[in-house]
């Protein structure tokens, strides 16, 4: 595993690249050969975050962890990532029993069944249908807002296509807008 180092208004130790290297080492058995892992440290005020960004082949993992320690949020940040693995792997070997397509993505993990998945598939508690309405992002907003979601989709009146707007962590929107 190939690991790079930023911080931002806090400076990289070296004692805390050893402890993030130790502890995501226990997952090494879980990710591909050879892999890259960028760490982000950051210090805004007295919150301590670590953003953690696995790159997969063909997959992106990510994790963002934020508390008073930057020592419990490395601890944190490793358990969140490996229940992102484990859930991962198993999907991918339901995936490559049904398809052949997937058993080649699936060889490039190493072979380790000490972790299971205890919830297995995905379970979809509850099903919306809703119109559709064509609207500006701007209305969008004000209908979000209105029914006190974190999201909103609909049809964008500008070029007839599905969008998704949504609500940042620092109070900001953003939109999501397919390529054709």
């Amino acid at each position: 595993m190939r690991y790079s180092f930023t911080g931002k208004n806090t400076t990289v130790t070296e004692a805390l690249k050893d402890k993030i290297t130790a502890k995501l080492g226990r997952l090494e058995k879980l990710f591909p050969e050879d892999i890259s892992i960028t760490v982000t440290l950051s210090v805004v005020k007295l919150d301590h975050t670590i953003e953690v960004t696995v790159n997969l082949p063909k997959r992106i993992l990510r994790a963002e962890v934020t508390s008073d320690d930057m020592y419990s949020a490395i601890d944190e940040v490793v358990d969140v990532l490996e229940k992102q693995m484990v859930k991962y792997k198993n999907r991918l070997r339901d995936k490559s029993r049904r398809d052949t397509s997937f058993i080649e993505e699936l060889k490039a993990f190493k072979e380790d069944d000490d972790y299971n998945d205890e919830d297995e598939g995905i379970k979809i508690a509850r099903i919306k249908k809703f119109p559709i309405k064509p609207m500006d992002a701007e209305e969008a907003v004000m209908e979000m807002e209105m029914l006190g979601h974190n999201f909103f989709v609909f049809r964008n009146a500008g070029n007839d296509t599905f969008n998704v707007i949504y609500k940042r962590k620092n109070g900001t929107y953003g939109l999501i807008d397919p390529e054709n």
